[in-house]
């Protein structure tokens, strides 16, 4: 029985989720996005509370409540930064349009880590290619690795 219940109580205990030692930047729909995996998570964590068996309960509720501490945290240091006055330079905020030397185009919108999603179109701030690409203007050509990327359009 006592075995059972140390396995059980390890299985409860979850590390936090790790926070970025970068600034917490994030676009009005990325505050959003966050306040609302807020609401999700603790939703699951009351959904999970409800349950009966103790164990049970104890091994459902931790993940949300994790999330929970993950989410609070990240809303927290939030630091919106308003959409670029400007469509000269990229920044953060704008939408990336560059050639590879293999003829590939891709775009990107350049947002905060938490909501960043490559196959989505949006790659965060801190990534590679982003911070190549920050700074600079149409025309310009930077280097990724042995490629060439140039910048076609910003919006």
């Amino acid at each position: 029985m006592k075995e059972e219940s140390a396995e059980t109580a390890a299985e409860t205990v979850l590390p936090d989720r790790p926070i970025s030692p970068h600034p917490n930047f994030v676009t009005e729909a990325g505050l959003k996005a966050l306040e609302f995996q807020l609401q999700e998570a603790r939703k699951a964590y009351e959904a999970a509370s409800a349950i009966e068996d103790i164990n049970e309960r104890r091994r459902q509720t931790a993940i949300p409540l994790r999330d929970a501490r993950y989410f609070a945290e990240r809303l927290r240091t939030a630091e919106v930064k308003p959409t670029p006055a400007s469509s000269d330079i990229v920044a953060f905020g704008s939408t990336v349009t560059y050639c590879r030397e293999d003829g590939r185009v891709q775009k990107y919108r350049i947002v905060g880590e938490d909501e960043a999603d490559p196959k989505a179109g949006s790659i965060s701030y801190v990534s590679p290619v982003a911070g190549l690409l920050m700074g600079k203007t149409v025309g310009d050509v930077v280097i990724l690795g042995k490629e060439e990327l140039e910048i076609t359009a910003i919006e």
